[in-house]
């Protein structure tokens, strides 16, 4: 090889580098690494929480884009999860409680995963991607749909065997709906969420060959709240801060609003304090088993061929307006943790603060993949938002709640600034707030004359909507 051909060679080889990362993306399809929470708030690091520590999330977070201004279709597991996973609303599938089967209502549609196999990729799910009951369905199929997978697993561990150990302050609830935990002896790895980790990696290291979209379903931080110990000493008691809310500003909010009753479900200012403890130190350990999948997917080189999704299914309140848990239609209820690590768009690093829903993710990520998406979707394509996250966005985000003294609805909207609710049509009351100015929804600007246009208006977008 003459000199000239050497250098022309090595110039060649340092023009291809750069581009090998692409190649990889045209070459091989996209997989979906499809990453859920179960009852996820956005009080952690990313999202401007100064106590949670959640650094496998901020680290994803880099990686892809956070989106701040994300809302679930509905405040409560299996309707959210059925939205997601269908693309459709609660009012079209008709899911609005934790035991219909959607396949009941809507027997023919083609779910998130099913188009994804149906195109040639390898479908499985890990732990709860559809609705569990927590913790008594954990190593079972729960109300799982057998259509949208190639494999499932269902992994269960010590936490599941060691409920007599627990803390339960509401004793009269079921488990699932407690204020309770654990402190466990032992590894991540002897967890539930441990072994979910541990088996998502596995079908990685099985599948890294072919597409996939691998659905990886963590249940904490649900209660009842269970980490190893080591967890609970990152947070110590008198760490822990309660919310400092304005006492007569419980006074302008419908009675309908509030899920849990009484206020606080009884609980003094301490025993707060050591729920709050316990659901952050969850929080923080299905952190931890994030991360592994995130060096998983670095170890085997799929970090350039594969979309990450995480995803909450709705909020979560930790006293905020006296209420625990979800089902209510505050910020703290509706407004889910969002990020999305979709290699080659531009915008990674960065922050979206356009609303979006959950309902947008099976559009998405079709788009993403180069699938087409069923039309009878109800979603958006957000993709645009990943490549320009200021981009011109005129949508807002709709949820909804069903109250069973009735039974009567509970809607709302929210737009950039505004969050509009109403229950019952606004028969039971309505509430309106300006985030801009009182982003902890403290004050209930409805039926103020100075603010009718605004109500007004956001009405009319809620019934349109909802095709009222």
């Amino acid at each position: 090889m003459t000199l000239k051909a050497g250098f022309q060679l090595l110039v060649l080889i340092g023009f291809l580098g750069p581009l090998k990362a692409q190649e990889i993306r045209e070459t091989k399809k996209m997989n979906v690494l499809f990453i859920a929470s179960d009852d996820l708030n956005n009080g952690i690091s990313g999202y401007g929480h100064d106590l949670v520590k959640t650094p496998n999330l901020d680290r994803l977070a880099k990686m892809g884009m956070q989106f701040n201004k994300a809302y679930c279709q509905y405040p409560q597991c299996s309707q959210s999860r059925v939205s997601i996973m269908t693309g459709l609303r609660p009012d079209t599938t008709q899911v609005f409680d934790l035991k219909t089967d959607f396949r009941d209502i809507i027997p023919t549609v083609t779910t998130l995963p099913e188009l994804f196999m149906e195109n040639g990729y390898f479908s499985a799910r890990v732990g709860k991607i559809y609705h569990y009951g927590v913790p008594g369905d954990i190593g079972t199929n729960g109300l799982d749909d057998a259509k949208s997978w190639n494999q499932v697993i269902n992994p269960i561990g010590r936490d599941k065997w060691e409920e007599d150990k627990l803390i339960n302050l509401t004793p009269n609830r079921g488990l699932g709906s407690s204020l309770s935990w654990l402190a466990a002896e032992g590894t991540d790895a002897e967890q539930t969420d441990g072994m979910v980790a541990d088996e998502a990696i596995r079908l990685m290291v099985e599948n890294k060959d072919k597409p996939f979209f691998i659905g990886v379903g963590f249940y904490r931080p649900h209660c009842p709240y269970i980490a190893p110990k080591k967890y609970f000493d990152m947070y110590p008691l008198d760490s822990i801060v309660l919310p400092d809310e304005p006492e007569d500003h419980f006074n302008d909010i419908p009675q309908a609003a509030f899920w849990t009753n009484p206020l606080y479900w009884g609980l003094d200012e301490h025993q707060r304090k050591q729920v709050i403890r316990a659901y952050y130190a969850s929080a923080t350990f299905m952190d931890a088993q994030v991360g592994k999948l995130l060096d998983a997917l670095e170890d085997l080189g799929l970090v350039e061929n594969t979309i990450v999704v995480f995803w909450s299914d709705h909020g979560y309140h930790l006293s905020e307006h006296g209420q625990w848990k979800k089902q209510s239609l505050f910020e703290e209820s509706a407004r889910v943790p969002l990020l999305i690590a979709a290699p080659g768009k531009e915008g990674n690093g960065k922050v979206c603060e356009r609303v979006v829903e959950l309902v947008d993710l099976y559009p998405t990520l079709a788009a993403l993949c180069g699938l087409e998406s069923p039309e009878y979707l109800q979603g958006r394509d957000i993709s645009a938002l990943l490549k320009n996250p200021d981009k011109a966005w005129d949508h807002g985000g709709y949820t909804q709640v069903r109250r069973n003294s009735g039974p009567y609805m509970g809607r709302a909207v929210r737009t950039e600034r505004w969050r509009y609710i109403e229950w019952d049509g606004g028969e039971k009351g309505a509430q309106l707030y300006d985030h801009d100015h009182d982003p902890r929804e403290y004050n209930n600007l409805a039926g103020h004359p100075e603010y009718q246009e605004i109500q007004n208006n956001l009405k009319k977008q809620l019934n349109a909507k909802f095709g009222k």
